[in-house]
């Protein structure tokens, strides 16, 4: 995979993004936890994703997506592969412009997430889970139906998209030391990386990835791709590998990777529920555990934390 960086979303279209998705998305709130504050050393701000439209940050992305097409692209509606807040936004998106979507979902996939995707009217295929199937299994419904292909992360108005909540982060508290984000696809990660470049370039971004599914960290730190093989992690929304757009944007303008263990994990998710009041998903809690883990050296500081999404199976939960 090619490491140079290729015309990655500039400043001008992260703040376009901004203006075309404002109609449908919220404006998430940044919360405080004293409790926290307590445990970290540091000065925390929650950029609270979990309140977003379909549970999670990726209503930003998708609906840049969608609204960016043209008229003339859209009559056969669009397709993913997603294992499950992609394949809502992109559902719920398309949904606003009155497009079918077609959505390629692993048989393993959470039950909460598949109910939803229905719910927001998208059609479902399913495949087996690994990254190949769900590749195959997409050409094969993009052959059958004609649609436009939205990628989850490795397209650059999904980049510009997932950009703006680091963007109205940065403008709500520019004065962070470190902004933190967990790491999958990249998506999120390399349009953080971007706001961050643009909007405060004094602000250091710190990626957070399961130990046991530490692709993004294994590139990062060997300066080249290494793909998520056999991830086995319990925040299934970070079991996949970097992108040809995202990884280029990581090198350059993440400061640091780090991973934390499956068990700090379910403690970091309980701890904001117990300490905060609000639920988030496995995936919004690898940073928060990053922190208690000590994985960096926060104290004194002001930490921007994006907490991703809050689509959690209350049947299953990790502990």
């Amino acid at each position: 995979m090619d490491t140079e960086l290729h015309n990655p979303p500039t400043a001008e279209e992260i703040l376009q993004a901004a203006a075309r998705i404002r109609p449908y998305v919220n404006r998430t709130p940044v919360i405080t936890s004293s409790s926290l504050n307590r445990i970290t050393g540091a000065e925390l701000f929650f950029k609270c994703e979990n309140f977003q439209k379909v549970g999670a940050f990726k209503a930003r992305g998708a609906t840049n997506a969608v609204f960016a097409l043209e008229e003339s692209m859209t009559g056969n509606g669009v397709a993913t592969h997603s294992s499950g807040n992609h394949a809502q936004a992109l559902s719920w998106a398309a949904s606003l412009r009155n497009l079918p979507a077609y959505v390629v979902m692993p048989d393993n996939s959470s039950p909460v997430k598949i109910n939803a995707v229905r719910g927001y009217g998208g059609n479902i295929t399913f495949c087996k889970p690994t990254l190949e199937a769900r590749e195959e299994t997409l050409r094969d419904v993009i052959a059958a139906t004609g649609a436009i292909e939205i990628h989850p992360y490795d397209n650059l108005h999904i980049i510009a998209g997932q950009a703006t909540a680091a963007a109205e982060l940065l403008e709500d508290y520019p004065d962070l030391d470190y902004l933190l984000v967990p790491v999958g696809g990249g998506g999120l990660l390399s349009g953080t990386a971007l706001s961050t470049h643009y909007f405060s370039p004094r602000t250091r971004v710190i990626a957070a990835e399961p130990e046991q599914a530490n692709d993004a960290w294994q590139s990062f730190t060997q300066r080249k791709f290494v793909p998520a093989l056999h991830p086995d992690t319990m925040a299934d929304g970070l079991r996949t590998s970097l992108g040809n757009y995202t990884f280029p944007i990581i090198l350059h303008h993440v400061n640091n990777i780090v991973t934390v263990s499956e068990e700090s994990i379910a403690r970091a998710m309980r701890l904001v529920w117990e300490r905060m009041k609000i639920l988030i998903e496995t995936s919004s809690a690898v940073p928060v555990a990053a922190l208690t883990e000590g994985k960096m050296d926060v104290k004194g500081k002001q930490v921007g934390i994006i907490l991703s999404g809050g689509n959690v199976d209350l049947d299953h939960l990790p502990w």
